[in-house]
């Protein structure tokens, strides 16, 4: 099983992409705050994906101050410590954000 936090306004969408995979969850997020919640309540957490880039820079930066170790996270804009995904439907993003996931060693 994979589980993806998805953060931002489209991010409730993807839930409904990830009910249709068997090994794949999505949770959603509306906001920084929100997923840090998440984050801290649900450790089987593999990857935050960042849906929006207006604000997404410095939430990547809260993410990685909280939680140095955390997850890796992906979105659609250049940050340190960010891996660039590029930007397009939030289905396809979500897609490719699994795709690395379940390749990684």
């Amino acid at each position: 099983m994979i589980t993806i936090l998805a953060v931002g306004a489209a991010a409730a969408q993807l839930a409904a992409f990830g009910s249709g995979h068997p090994s794949v969850e999505v949770v959603a997020a509306g906001d920084a705050e929100d997923a840090l919640d998440r984050l801290a309540r649900n450790r089987r957490i593999d990857a935050v994906l960042l849906l929006s880039e207006t604000g997404a820079p410095a939430a990547a930066r809260l993410f990685q101050e909280e939680d140095p170790g955390g997850p890796p996270i992906f979105g659609a804009f250049d940050a340190p410590g960010v891996t660039r995904i590029d930007s397009a439907a939030p289905e396809t993003m979500l897609v490719a954000v699994i795709d690395r996931v379940s390749s990684a060693p």
